[in-house]
């Protein structure tokens, strides 16, 4: 009998090398429809994993879940079949007037407020993303004349708590958005000397003061632009 691993419930050749982190379970099903040949080949909890074809390129998305400690726990498990490039496609608040709501952030590294990630590395270990990857990530969105921003992002894990005065701060250091994951990924990823990225979707703007939206439900093309 296959062995899977105990959250994502997966075995040894159910998981692509690469793959889509998304966090919403639902957004798996959406990035779905452009793979061929796609099979659901696991779902536990939040965890949804789809394996499939891109081309020529076979890929799984899986969902995380919200946080940093899912995140984690599904790259742990990732990492023990394999994969070895992880890109999170997900949604973030713009911290900046000029970012508008659909708009698209390539993340090149993370200010680290969450606890998770001090249990891999301390405090001034940095959490940054694969050159590689934010490379292709910039070169497809700018082929695909899609409005996006790239640079540094923060991750938090009190969506509740998230102030003005928060932003304020960070938007004074020329940080983009607040997220819940990325710090895990570029933390662990650097750490295993795997690949990773983060490319999201902005659902709202804590400079403006306004609210997030439900952008992967209402509107899927935001998704479907790639």
């Amino acid at each position: 009998m296959k062995k899977l691993q105990p959250h994502l419930m997966v075995g040894e050749g159910d998981v692509a090398e690469c793959v889509l982190i998304p966090g919403d379970p639902k957004r798996v099903e959406l990035m779905a429809e452009h793979l061929t040949q796609a099979k659901k080949v696991g779902e536990n909890r939040q965890f949804v994993t789809v394996t499939g074809w891109y081309k020529d390129m076979r890929v799984s998305i899986v969902s995380s879940g919200i946080g940093v400690p899912a995140m984690l726990i599904t790259l742990e498990e990732l990492y023990k079949l394999g994969c070895k490039k992880l890109i999170r496609v997900g949604t973030t608040g713009a911290l900046k007037k000029n970012i508008q709501l659909g708009d698209l952030v390539i993340a090149t590294a993370t200010v680290r407020t969450d606890g998770g990630t001090l249990a891999y590395a301390p405090a001034g270990y940095p959490a940054v993303a694969d050159w590689r990857v934010v490379k292709a990530l910039v070169e497809v969105c700018t082929a695909k004349r899609v409005k996006f921003h790239e640079g540094i992002v923060w991750t938090n894990d009190a969506y509740y708590a998230e102030s003005t005065q928060d932003a304020k701060k960070w938007e004074e250091m020329n940080v983009l958005s607040v997220e819940m994951e990325s710090s895990a990924l570029f933390v662990f990823s650097s750490i295993k000397r795997t690949m990773a990225g983060s490319i999201l979707v902005v659902d709202g703007n804590l400079a403006l003061e306004r609210k997030r939206v439900k952008f992967w439900r209402d509107k899927p093309r935001m998704i479907r632009s790639f």
